[in-house]
């Protein structure tokens, strides 16, 4: 465990681990800051800078092949799944939702790879700002936080990253 800048928050220890970030470029405003978040958590948690590599893909759909691209190629402890979709006028915001998280489910359980949900689901933008704030709110640097448990965990499990975990 590490202690996070002299604060009272205790973070789980991320040398030698590896993460694959992945972030949608849609709602860039909000996904950028997400990312951001989520790095500065590895790197407090002591986590090395070539040890986080960044894949921008287009949106959220994306992600869950991205993300399984990525953990397939056994370089990463995990990935950190990183969007922000904002509801609309259509049913659209519904059926990339849906998709978008069972899509990481399955990467994960396909790949063995733990997986950190950090797509944001608001009802409008000043929602995803909230949640993208620049402190310990944000849901990137939550999402990195669940990614270090997860892999830690994984790894005292003895659990392989390459053969995946089949339901």
């Amino acid at each position: 465990m590490i202690k996070d800048r002299g604060e009272q928050e205790v973070l789980p220890d991320a040398r030698g681990l590896r993460f694959a970030v992945v972030m949608s470029r849609f709602n860039p405003i909000v996904t950028e800051r997400l990312r951001d978040g989520a790095i500065e958590c590895l790197t407090v948690a002591g986590a090395a800078s070539d040890a986080i590599e960044v894949f921008d893909v287009p949106g959220a759909y994306e992600i869950p092949f991205a993300s399984q691209t990525a953990a397939s190629t056994g370089r990463f402890d995990a990935v950190l799944c990183l969007g922000c979709l904002i509801r609309g006028a259509t049913p659209h915001f519904e059926y990339i939702a849906s998709a978008v998280s069972h899509g990481i489910m399955a990467a994960m359980a396909e790949s063995g790879v733990p997986m950190a949900f950090g797509v944001l689901t608001t009802n409008t933008p000043e929602e995803a700002l909230e949640r993208a704030a620049p402190d310990r709110t944000n849901k990137g640097w939550e999402a990195a936080l669940a990614a270090i448990e997860m892999a830690l965990l994984t790894r005292r499990l003895g659990a392989s990253t390459r053969t995946g975990l089949r339901a």
